[in-house]
């Protein structure tokens, strides 16, 4: 069974989009959409924006979105899903992939949750930080012990745990990481304490926007990041996409999940390969690779 996955905050770089923008009318006429929905030209950005200008709240998600679902239809009848899931902001665009959410509602969607989690960032200082090389229970058990909001935030992949809150808990947890034998426990460049209680106020505001916005039975299941498990009820999914705010993104699982469901193959489809990195750490045996274009 083929898996598509789709990218999250991060897999941005100057020049995205591009490619397809010169080869195919149905990328270009998508983009000029695009730009229209925004209401600033974000292909200028992509195309030859510098890497500080990707980095804009209002540009790298819709960015990031758009570059995956784009190359999806591009693929025309070699993109043929029997599931998907997408990391974070990901999620969107395996929606739009997979027809529960159309193009617009789902770029829409996008651009308010940037704004609204940058809203959520400007109203308290928060952080992350990536811990290598401990258990995930290990790392559970020390956010728990530690005084203030720190959580698990996103489960990558064997090892790999990144966590979320409060400066000062992050910054306390990260101490109590190593003493118990992290490789490292490392504070990352980030705006704020993404999927973390700290996006609270960014949850409440995005809740509004997916409860208005219509999304249809899917072609085939998401594996989406709050439970893990595959998911074809729009009701559901939309459930889940609000929890997504504040809740980890639970990718170890979700892959695992998938291959037990009888995936095989997984393909990568918008910029970067950190997820077919990550589906061969969770499991070495897996098929993982970025998508192809085709040719004409």
């Amino acid at each position: 069974m083929k898996a598509y996955v789709f990218p999250g905050q991060g897999a941005q770089f100057s020049g995205m989009g591009l490619d397809l923008y010169e080869k195919y009318p149905q990328a270009q006429e998508l983009f000029e959409e695009a730009n229209d929905i925004l209401g600033f030209a974000i292909t200028d950005i992509m195309f030859e924006g510098t890497a500080d200008q990707l980095k804009e709240t209002k540009v790298t998600q819709p960015a990031i979105f758009l570059h995956s679902v784009i190359l999806s239809r591009v693929l025309g009848d070699g993109f043929r899903p029997d599931m998907v899931a997408g990391h974070s902001l990901g999620e969107f665009s395996a929606l739009v992939a997979n027809g529960a959410l159309k193009f617009e509602d789902g770029l829409t969607l996008v651009s308010k949750r940037a704004m609204a989690m940058q809203k959520a960032c400007e109203k308290t200082p928060s952080t992350m930080a990536a811990v290598l090389g401990l258990e995930d229970e290990v790392v559970e058990k020390i956010c728990a012990s530690i005084e203030g909001v720190v959580v698990p935030a996103n489960y990558n992949c064997p090892g790999q745990l990144v966590i979320s809150g409060e400066i000062s808990a992050v910054e306390k947890a990260c101490e109590k990481l190593k003493e118990a034998g992290a490789r490292r426990a490392l504070v990352l460049p980030v705006g704020g304490a993404f999927h973390s209680p700290m996006m609270e106020p960014a949850r409440e505001e995005l809740a509004a926007a997916i409860e208005s916005t219509s999304f249809a039975e899917p072609a085939c299941p998401i594996y989406q990041n709050v439970t893990a498990a595959a998911v074809k009820k729009a009701s559901e999914i939309q459930k889940n996409l609000i929890a997504q705010l504040t809740a980890p993104v639970r990718w170890t699982q979700s892959v695992k999940q998938m291959i037990a469901d009888g995936a095989s193959d997984f393909t990568e489809v918008g910029p970067g390969k950190v997820l077919q990195g990550l589906v061969k750490k969770i499991d070495p045996n897996a098929v993982a690779s970025s998508a192809e274009l085709p040719e004409g």
